[in-house]
């Protein structure tokens, strides 16, 4: 729900911007011009560093995008970009049109947003899931503390391993995922002071991100070394790591989105990131006149940009493993609760 106040900001907006200005599709980016009540409302353009398909991550921001066009009887339009090159040629495509904000999702775009916004200082960009020291003014940035639900997961994983050796696979080696991998170890951890954490393994390769034969690979050859609970943090690469799982019969957590229907009995819980939530709540900030001070920049369990499938709406029938174990749950719920109150602090590896 948007508030009054809101609408008649809108409004007002909409009514200073050109009528000339009508939205098109990006041909560089597969622009989507739909939602919304018509050009004469206010403007929104989402861009993502890599096309959507089975990203969730990725899907959950348009779903965002979406919405906030329909909140403020506006527009929008999604770019879906592949390399830097696209990424760059769709975020200044949508400079071109002087949208009401411009919304980027994806660490590949730190350096090139804040370039483009210092550039640009009448546009308003918000930059998700990274932070630039230094930005200007206009451009807003809110980050996840991915840590914190991974931790939940590495409590599961420290209760249910059998052979006291976790890890995670990861499609990348950056300071961002380590949130994930460094998470779930340091949970696993917390309640199993026995359980042997192994370094993460990369998927690597030309499409980390999206290369689900090579995360199968590289899952397999980790299951190879003892590890019985995996945590997937390879964004559209999980389904490799899904097919292993069921394969060579450890089990795996997911990202995102609640990926245990991916493979039901080998999947125990995953991680949610509610991009379309911040993208909500930021874009509403900054229509509402915040400063990029003033708006909200960290999304975690207490602002519920984060959580777990187990601890979400439709829990049960998820197909997650770990909702036939009471006890886990009832743990989790509580180490929930302790980070949320602030009883807990899961260490930030990028701090």
């Amino acid at each position: 729900m948007f508030f009054t106040k809101r609408r008649a900001r809108a409004a007002l907006i909409a009514g200073a911007a050109s009528a000339a200005l009508l939205l098109t599709s990006c041909a560089s980016g597969n622009g989507d011009g739909s939602a919304g009540t018509g050009a004469d409302g206010p403007r929104f353009i989402y861009i993502t560093s890599d096309p959507i398909g089975q990203n969730e991550f990725l899907k959950s921001g348009k779903t965002g995008i979406e919405n906030v066009a329909e909140q403020f009887e506006g527009t929008q339009e999604t770019y879906e970009s592949k390399d830097d090159a696209q990424r760059r040629q769709n975020v200044e495509a949508a400079i071109s049109k002087a949208p009401e904000v411009i919304v980027m999702l994806g660490f590949q775009f730190g350096d090139m947003a804040a370039e483009l916004a210092e550039q640009n200082p009448q546009q308003k960009f918000l930059l998700i899931d990274t932070f630039v020291d230094g930005a200007p003014e206009n451009l807003y940035q809110a980050t996840f503390r991915e840590q914190e639900p991974s931790y939940l997961l590495g409590v599961e994983a420290g209760m249910l391993t059998q052979a006291n050796k976790v890890g995670s696979v990861i499609s990348v080696d950056n300071p961002l995922l380590k949130k994930y991998s460094d998470g779930f170890a340091e949970g696993a951890k917390s309640v199993n002071p026995d359980v042997e954490t192994v370094a993460p393994q990369v998927i690597g390769g030309d499409n980390p991100f999206a290369d689900t034969a090579r995360a199968k690979e590289q899952a397999i050859a980790f299951a190879g070394t003892g590890v019985d609970q995996v945590f997937a943090v390879g964004a559209a690469s999980n389904g490799g790591i899904m097919e292993a799982a069921a394969q060579e019969g450890f089990f795996t957590y997911g990202v995102d989105a609640n990926q245990c229907p991916m493979a039901p009995g080998f999947v125990v819980d995953g991680t949610i990131k509610a991009v379309d939530k911040v993208v909500e709540t930021v874009v509403g900030e900054i229509m509402d006149g915040k400063s990029a001070k003033e708006a909200t920049t960290s999304f975690g369990l207490k602002e519920e940009g984060m959580n777990i499938v187990s601890l979400s709406d439709g829990a049960k029938d998820s197909q997650c493993t770990v909702m036939q174990n009471a006890e886990v749950l009832t743990k989790v719920q509580q180490v929930r609760d302790d980070i949320v109150s602030g009883k807990i602090e899961v260490t930030d590896p990028t701090a």
